[in-house]
């Protein structure tokens, strides 16, 4: 299975939160699977740590991706196109979660999420908790 974390899945996972849920814990430490991070969720953080809202290293985090076997995706102009082609939700207006969602469909990835939106993007998701 090929994966793609949002932003708060990777937290939970780099930080064994149990929020991550059982089984979607099992599917990203399964060495079986490709799991990758977005660059996206790193400007995420730096951004959230810049503006107060995060009390994360992103550095530490980059070298936690490294060690954890995890695969970091750079951004393309294929995500782009995708995500010109998201439908407009006017209750959901997260950039970087629409950046991630189009990542999934353009890299055929299945999403890991909390996220009480990424269901309405017809996505293959993988629900954490």
């Amino acid at each position: 299975m090929r994966l793609l974390l949002d932003t708060h899945a990777l937290l939970w996972f780099l930080g064994a939160d149990p929020r991550l849920g059982d089984a979607a814990t099992a599917l990203v430490a399964d060495t079986e699977n490709h799991v990758f991070v977005s660059i996206a969720s790193l400007w995420e953080i730096t951004i959230k740590r810049r503006i107060g809202k995060l009390d994360a290293d992103v550095v530490a985090i980059s070298d936690a991706i490294a060690g954890s076997g995890l695969t970091l995706l750079d951004l393309k102009p294929a995500h782009l196109t995708a995500l010109q082609r998201l439908p407009v939700f006017a209750d959901h207006r997260d950039p970087f979660d629409h950046l991630l969602i189009a990542q999934s469909f353009a890299e055929r990835l299945t999403f890991v999420s909390n996220d009480q939106h990424a269901p309405r993007y017809g996505i293959d998701l993988v629900r954490c908790s």
